[in-house]
């Protein structure tokens, strides 16, 4: 009987620079208390229909409802589009050094726990950017519910299996999407390994899974055809604690580049 893998979700979430500078007040790291009071009261009214897709990125087309903290009787919707990066493979290795750093013995134990199941181990790190266009918020003089069911209306007349519908704080808002974007890996996960088990992508070569030897592979490719590529490729080498193992192609393409 096959053992059932152990399965990791790894989240990397970022913003374009564009969108940091329009809605400056978004860069502004919220406070514990912030956070959890935006978690707290978030609520998922729609998720997408569709899981995410496993060989390349996904757009969600959000719509997040909030009420406006200073001005009762007041709803804010901002309609925006999420870019759901392709689920990448990574080893247990680099999951590791992202996630343990400065945690000394317990971690080197932890490390040691995960060299020895490295064949059971399943990594995905799934990540996202706010994209600033097609971006735009409304607000309108109604209460919560009527705006919601609106939203919900507009939302089933398009039949977008991408769209997602999120009733929430109006500050720090965009914690809200990260509510929306755990609840959307989540779903998505099982499906997604699925679909790179049938490309037998975990398979491992010398500890290193296939997916990340492939994704390994392209970035030389590139780099060969474009020496501006090669600092890129290394620190892929090591976002993925396989530097060592190329190390030697690594420097050969830097004394030709």
């Amino acid at each position: 009987m096959t053992a059932r893998p152990i399965v990791f979700l790894c989240l990397d979430m970022t913003r374009e620079s564009l969108f940091d500078n329009l809605y400056s007040f978004m860069s502004k790291k919220p406070t514990a208390i912030d956070f959890w009071y935006a978690v707290n009261n978030t609520k998922v009214v729609q998720s997408p229909r569709k899981h995410l897709e496993t060989f390349g990125n996904t757009i969600i087309n959000y719509y997040l409802v909030s009420e406006l903290m200073d001005d009762v009787g007041k709803v804010r919707v901002r309609e925006g589009r999420m870019q759901m990066m392709r689920p990448q493979i990574i080893t247990p290795a680099a999951y590791a050094s992202m996630t343990l750093e400065g945690f000394g013995e317990q971690a080197e134990k932890y490390l040691e726990w995960l060299k020895e199941n490295e064949d059971s181990v399943r990594v995905l790190r799934y990540g996202y950017t706010l994209k600033q266009e097609s971006f735009n918020e409304l607000i309108v003089s109604d209460s919560t519910e009527v705006v919601l069911e609106r939203v919900k209306s507009n939302v089933q007349a398009k039949n977008d299996p991408f769209s997602a519908i999120v009733l929430g704080v109006d500050e720090p808002w965009d914690v809200c999407l990260v509510r929306l974007f755990w609840l959307v890996i989540q779903k998505s996960a099982p499906e997604n390994i699925r679909e790179l088990h049938e490309r037998h992508l975990f398979e491992l070569q010398d500890g290193i899974p296939l997916g990340v030897r492939e994704e390994v592979e392209r970035a030389f490719q590139a780099a060969m055809h474009d020496a501006n590529l090669i600092k890129p490729l290394g620190k892929l080498l090591q976002e993925h604690g396989v530097f060592e193992h190329y190390q030697d192609r690594f420097f050969n393409l830097v004394r030709k580049g």
